[in-house]
């Protein structure tokens, strides 16, 4: 191949991994000179040296091309060794007829990925049996649906240079064996204290602690300074307690029935499972911030959450898209989100799709995510085959060209193989990887389950995995004992024990918990401040071609309106309360389905050049010293951007983040994350959330689902007192604002006060424009 056409291929799919669109340079939040993928010339040889190879070695690079694709089939993946497969026709010796010999080293390493110690395979025998050994043993990977040929021919050599290498060191080998085996004497501690508790533990899967401490370090040595973690319940006590630093006593004072944070918070606490924390990890000389984020009852809710949370640290830190200064490499050089579920869940819940759909798109991609699938080969009880059409439970990601590693949860080497190439990926081309850990459940469901009533074969076979002989060693004996009196001392002082409240640190030190009065705040502004505002967001450059209707009817009204200072409409208003916040200092993120132009064309935050479709936010181009607003204009989805903006919210309290429905009732299908962070987050988790949501709402001819944004659903989700006026501290806040100043003041009153609280706004459609429904600007001072 022509090195003009692995150029042009290149170039395809720098533009392609990462969804773009055509902007000015004021587009906040999505930069399009940041590279995509890394050491492109690298990629260019690679690629020519392989079709070369290909053209004059056809016969090997059709068994190789075999075992690419369909060497997963066979893998041993399975620690229990029930669904093994043996042979399949796609890798029958008797397909490839016709044998060879390859004697051309070059060749040779540039069609399949050896290592420089390893001798290259001469026949097809010796081919057989490399790839065999490669990928079809206790680990193997899917990629062949990657579209882009130098991406996918990247994932597979450099799986097959990681399996070719050699063992990795004694060292390293019994680090992981420490960790799972601290795993394991955390889970029999728990079992000898609490012999009736639910601990949803890590037995049979004890890997995944491996997995973490492993990409923990990678991560670290990759110069990340912020790792965000989403996990459900099964091994999440481990992680917190053997890596985390969680304090075991506070987690004993739980089990034991008390509460988890002191008596001097207004909070409820949630349930043992859901507990999380916020701690830094040093690794080889670097530190590293781990945060665990709370998890709720519902599966896979907290992913597009903890994205979400990613995206807004990555803004904290002036990551990638974010960055201040022209030598920023790529998104996601300081921030990484690894997401962990479990197998059922991520094949059942549509909340999975909806969050890889925003994995590669302007101002919700994080740069990558490293997927954790915890495969327990069971859903509660229903088996593998009744729990998903699909082949494996980790189909979903094909969608977004993913490439996935299917490694046995029980085999050290092959779990280290795994994160080095998974940490590696997302390092290179910034885009989701999956681990598919294959384990099991060694007490079922839960630790109070009798699993044979419904999987009788399976539990034999755990049963006979438990009396396999294990071998000793002395010197990890002594930790492993070392961390149980550990846990002792930790247990012998749990009732004297005193928590801490964990939530105004860091960023959020400056805040407080909202009490139960009711306080005012001087929301209003300067008429001047608010003339040049309003002036400022409808200005755009005088190469600038704005469309002549929205010219005629959004710019030139404003601009008339504001000079006299009367007829202010709703757009208005909001972009007065919104440059004002910027020329404070705050940043905005307003996200939702056609948000830029607003779903009744009201807002036109960001303008379209009728020239070239170039984008413009003139509200970005007040002031140097300013904050941001950053339009976001997402998927047709409701639960995984809400999620994904609640995330965004939790992060730092200088951020105003905005969710709008495209029509009130479109909440409904984001009932979830309302149910289990929105209204109850603070008092589960003592988590701040300032998120809004505009619902608009109103009997304006869209039928009866589009009409009503369901307010008595809202007034019933909160903590409204029956018997008096509520204070500042009631769970969120609904209200219908009726005039364009109400809306201004609430906005601006969401930053400037000291405490975080969910604003639900039950706002107008045909009011919007309504010549009845206007304010003065006298009424925004």
């Amino acid at each position: 191949m022509h090195l003009r056409i692995v150029q042009q291929r290149l170039a395809f799919i720098q533009t392609n991994l990462i969804r773009t669109y055509k902007h000015q340079t004021k587009v906040f939040g999505y930069n399009t000179q940041l590279k995509t993928i890394g050491n492109v010339n690298e990629m260019e040889k690679i690629l020519c040296d392989y079709n070369q190879a290909r053209q004059a070695n056809p016969h090997v690079a059709l068994l190789i091309d075999a075992y690419r694709k369909h060497g997963h089939r066979l893998a041993k993946i399975d620690p229990l060794g029930i669904s093994v497969n043996t042979s399949i026709p796609e890798l029958d010796e008797k397909v490839f007829t016709v044998d060879f010999h390859l004697e051309n080293e070059h060749d040779a390493r540039s069609l399949f990925g050896l290592s420089q110690e390893q001798s290259i395979p001469k026949n097809k025998s010796d081919w057989i049996r490399q790839l065999n050994d490669t990928y079809c043993q206790s680990i193997s990977i899917e990629c062949e649906y990657i579209e882009s040929d130098i991406e996918r021919l990247w994932v597979a050599r450099r799986f097959e240079q990681l399996r070719s290498s050699p063992s990795i060191s004694s060292d390293l080998q019994r680090r992981i064996s420490e960790q799972m085996r601290k795993c394991e004497a955390f889970d029999q501690f728990l079992q000898a204290k609490f012999p009736t508790l639910k601990r949803y533990s890590g037995e049979g899967a004890e890997g995944m602690m491996a997995f973490f401490d492993l990409a923990f370090q990678q991560s670290a040595q990759l110069n990340i300074e912020n790792v965000i973690v989403c996990m459900p319940h099964r091994g999440r006590n481990n992680l917190l307690v053997c890596l985390l630093n969680y304090p075991a006593a506070t987690m004993f004072r739980k089990i034991k029935g008390k509460h988890e944070f002191p008596k001097d918070v207004k909070s409820t606490g949630d349930v043992l499972s859901h507990l999380y924390t916020s701690t830094d990890l040093t690794y080889d000389g670097k530190t590293l911030h781990v945060s665990l984020i709370p998890n709720p009852s519902h599966l896979e809710a907290n992913n597009p959450v903890a994205v979400g949370k990613t995206r807004a640290c990555q803004l904290s830190l002036k990551d990638g898209h974010y960055a201040d200064t022209e030598n920023t490499k790529q998104h996601g050089d300081k921030a990484l989100c690894i997401q962990v579920h479990g197998d059922a869940s991520f094949a059942g819940q549509g909340i999975i799709p909806e969050t890889f759909q925003l994995s590669h798109l302007p101002h919700y991609t994080v740069g990558g995510s490293i997927h954790l699938v915890t495969n327990n080969q069971i859903g509660y009880t229903t088996p593998q085959h009744l729990a998903r059409s699909s082949q494996y439970c980790t189909d979903f990601a094909k969608v977004v060209n993913c490439p996935v590693i299917h490694v046995n949860g029980q085999c050290s080497q092959e779990i280290a193989q795994a994160v080095q190439l998974a940490c590696e990926y997302r390092d290179r081309f910034r885009k989701d990887i999956v681990v598919d850990l294959v384990c099991f459940r060694k007490h079922g469901h839960n630790e109070l389950d009798d699993p044979t009533f419904t999987q009788p074969t399976m539990y034999k076979k755990v049963q006979e995995y438990y009396k396999q002989e294990q071998q000793i060693d002395a010197e990890l004996d002594e930790k492993i004992k070392t961390f149980r009196n550990k846990l002792e001392e930790q247990f012998s002082s749990a009732d004297k024990y005193q928590p801490k409240a964990p939530h105004l640190e860091g960023q959020w030190s400056e805040m407080i918990q909202a009490k139960s009065i009711r306080t005012q705040w001087n929301t209003g502004l300067d008429k001047d401040l608010l003339k040049y505002i309003g002036a400022k967001s409808v200005n755009a450059p005088e190469d600038f071609q704005v469309h002549s209707t929205i010219a005629r009817s959004h710019v030139q009204k404003r601009q008339q309106r504001i000079e006299a200072g009367t007829d202010l409409d709703w757009s208005t208003a909001e972009a007065l309360a919104f440059g004002s916040l910027l020329l404070q200092g705050y940043n905005i993120r307003i996200s939702g389905q056609d948000v830029g132009r607003g779903t009744f064309s009201q807002r036109h935050g960001m303008l379209i050049n009728q020239k070239n479709d170039d984008v413009y936010v003139p509200l970005n181009a007040m002031d140097s010293k300013q904050g941001f607003l950053e339009i976001c204009n997402s998927i047709l989805s409701e639960e995984a951007v809400l999620g994904f903006d609640y995330g965004f919210s939790i992060h730092d309290p200088k951020n105003l983040v905005i969710w709008e429905a495209q029509f009130g009732d479109f909440f409904n299908g984001a009932q979830i994350i309302i149910d289990t962070y929105i209204s109850g987050g603070e008092l589960k988790f003592l988590t701040q959330s300032g998120i809004v949501m505009l619902l608009p709402h109103g009997m304006d001819g869209a039928g009866p689902e589009h009409s009503s944004c369901h307010i008595e659903r809202f007034l019933q989700m909160t903590d409204s007192k029956e018997n008096g006026i509520d204070g500042d501290d009631i769970n969120m806040q609904v209200v219908n604002p009726t005039t364009p100043a109400q809306y201004f003041h609430l906005l601006r009153r969401q930053m400037i006060r000291n405490f975080r609280k969910p604003l639900i706004v039950a706002g107008p459609k045909i009011l919007l424009r309504h010549p009845d429904c206007v304010s003065t600007l006298y009424r925004h001072e």
